[in-house]
């Protein structure tokens, strides 16, 4: 059961704390956070620490996956400016190579074991498990979608700022008025004028457009928020990421898409919401980290950790299994594949082309005993 205020109204801030300590208190005052550096991972490790040492407890330890030959995933001296701030000298270092690419070994023995699974990054979510037995791993996941500006965003500046609006901000705010079914259409017209996922057919590509933007969400931002649990790709990644840590052995906490928070979050910001990204963690977090942290706008990218040779080998000699062929161009895709950083909705459908060979292999050999 998700932690619930004592009494009476609860902010945001007060509801995070409370879903913290409550996993901290159910592992015995043992925790560890998946720290990247990032602004969510740097707010959580911050809140956990706070809510450890008001417990009594050892300060959680900081599990850190870094990637020495992908200069793109590099957050060191973001890192090191957090935990010299917390004052945390315990940390958790994992070195990934190639551990957690597409078709790595780890990950290729999870799909046999499970077929495929959103996200991919739960295939091998249990390289970090090993760093801290018995605590409670917490992330910063959902941050993206919670924390960020929302739909209504332009408005609500414009709200503020009137009459000193440029253009580009009154062109977003009527964009944000723009009804749904029209959002929807606007949306697959320039999507396919731009020629948006080229390895979708040309008859499937309207409604898989038409499908994106089903995700857009309500006008308010209090609704906004609540919506985001409802989402069918956040719902995955909350419960299979979860479940497949259980299985490991581990316990896996996501404080921020947790509904008390959630649910306190909407409340603080109400039917206009909050300046943006930025303005939401200054309102969470400004009593613990620096606003250099709270304010930054750089972030490391891992898509190109996650394909390499032996990706890009399958590709070249993949004949076409395991995708919809009424829905899938094997040629756009496999050109995908072999780019530098393919599409992340692209190198999904590897695993699918990668069980399917599996099973044909098993059959070939099947026949020739």
């Amino acid at each position: 059961m998700p932690a619930q205020p004592s009494e009476g109204f609860c902010s945001a801030r007060e509801a995070l704390e409370a879903v913290i300590e409550d996993a901290v208190v159910r592992a015995h005052g043992r925790a560890a956070v998946l720290f990247s550096g990032g602004r969510d991972s740097s707010a959580m490790l911050a809140v956990v620490t706070l809510v450890c040492r008001r417990l009594g407890a050892d300060d959680p330890v900081p599990v850190t996956a870094v990637y020495p030959h992908d200069p793109d995933t590099d957050e060191t001296s973001w890192q090191q400016f957090v935990l010299d701030h917390l004052g945390l000298r315990r940390r958790a270092v994992i070195e990934v190579t190639t551990q957690r690419r597409m078709l790595s070994a780890e990950t290729r023995g999870s799909l046999g074991r499970w077929g495929t699974v959103w996200p991919v990054a739960v295939h091998t979510q249990a390289l970090y498990f090993g760093a801290a037995e018995g605590a409670v791993f917490f992330t910063g996941e959902g941050g993206d979608g919670l924390l960020a500006g929302a739909r209504i965003t332009p408005l609500s500046l414009v709200r503020q700022d009137f009459p000193r609006v440029p253009g580009s901000l009154a062109r977003a705010a009527a964009a944000a008025l723009t009804p749904n079914p029209v959002y929807r259409r606007t949306t697959v017209r320039h999507g396919l004028d731009a020629g948006w996922l080229p390895w979708i057919r040309p008859a499937a590509r309207p409604d898989v457009l038409a499908g994106l933007a089903a995700t857009r969400g309500p006008l308010r931002w209090d609704r906004s928020r609540r919506g985001v649990l409802r989402q069918r790709s956040v719902e995955l990644v909350d419960a299979n990421s979860v479940v497949a840590a259980k299985l490991a052995g581990a316990t896996l906490c996501h404080p921020l898409l947790n509904p008390f928070f959630v649910d306190s979050l909407a409340e603080d910001g109400g039917a206009w919401g909050f300046r943006g990204r930025t303005d939401v963690f200054r309102h969470l977090f400004a009593d613990l980290l620096p606003d250099a942290i709270l304010a930054r706008t750089s972030k490391a990218a891992f898509n190109s950790s996650r394909w390499g040779d032996d990706e890009r080998d399958f590709a070249v000699g993949w004949t076409g299994e395991g995708v919809d062929p009424t829905v899938v161009d094997p040629g756009p895709l496999r050109a995908e594949w072999l780019k530098e950083r393919p599409h992340p909705v692209a190198s999904f459908l590897v695993h699918d082309a990668w069980l399917a060979t599996q099973t044909a292999a098993a059959s070939d050999a099947g026949g020739r005993e």
